[in-house]
C-alpha cells in the first residue's frame, strides 16, 4: 500500500482500540468536527460513523462507512458532501518498537476523482500525516480505555 507512514510506540492492539471506538474518530481525523452517532457494530463491514465536517456554524452532516475490517486493516468510504467520497485505507503492523501505521486516501467521485492519483497523494499527505500523529498520540496514551 502506498501512503503516509508513521511509527508509534503503541502496540497494534492499542491502535486498533482507538480505530474501533467510533466516538474517537473526530479526535484523530482532520476535518471531522463532531460525531453524531456510531453504529453499535463499528467497525464491522457496512457499519457507519455519522459525523459532521467543517467549523461551527458552517457544519455539514455526513457519514463514513466501513468497507473492510480485519486484523490490522481498515478500509473506509468517507462521504464529504459537496466534495464527494474518498476511499481511506489504514494498515497497522507490528514493528520492533510498537507499530507502523500506514494511511492512504484517494477520491472516488468527481470532481476530485479526475485529479491524477499521484497529485491527490501530494495534496493529502500533510493531512494524513497529522491524522496518523493524532492516532498515535491517542493510542500511546490509552484514550480508548479511558
Amino acid at each position: 500500500m502506498i501512503g503516509v507512514t508513521h511509527e508509534t510506540s503503541a502496540t497494534p492492539a492499542q491502535v486498533w482500540s482507538v480505530l474501533s471506538n467510533g466516538w474517537l474518530y473526530s479526535s484523530w481525523v482532520v476535518g471531522a468536527s463532531r460525531i453524531r452517532a456510531v453504529d453499535s457494530n463499528w467497525p464491522q463491514v457496512g457499519s457507519k460513523i455519522h459525523h459532521s465536517v467543517g467549523v461551527w456554524p458552517l457544519l455539514l452532516n455526513d457519514e463514513t462507512v466501513s468497507l473492510q475490517s480485519s486484523a490490522g486493516h481498515l478500509e473506509l468510504s468517507a462521504h464529504g458532501w459537496p466534495v464527494g467520497t474518498a476511499r481511506v485505507r489504514l494498515h497497522v503492523e507490528k514493528s520492533d518498537n510498537g507499530s507502523l501505521l500506514t494511511m492512504d486516501e484517494f477520491a472516488e467521485t468527481p470532481p476530485f476523482a479526475w485529479v491524477p492519483t499521484n497529485a491527490q497523494r501530494v495534496a493529502t499527505s500533510p493531512r494524513l500525516r497529522e491524522c496518523l500523529t493524532r492516532l498515535a498520540f491517542l493510542a500511546e496514551n490509552g484514550a480508548a480505555s479511558s
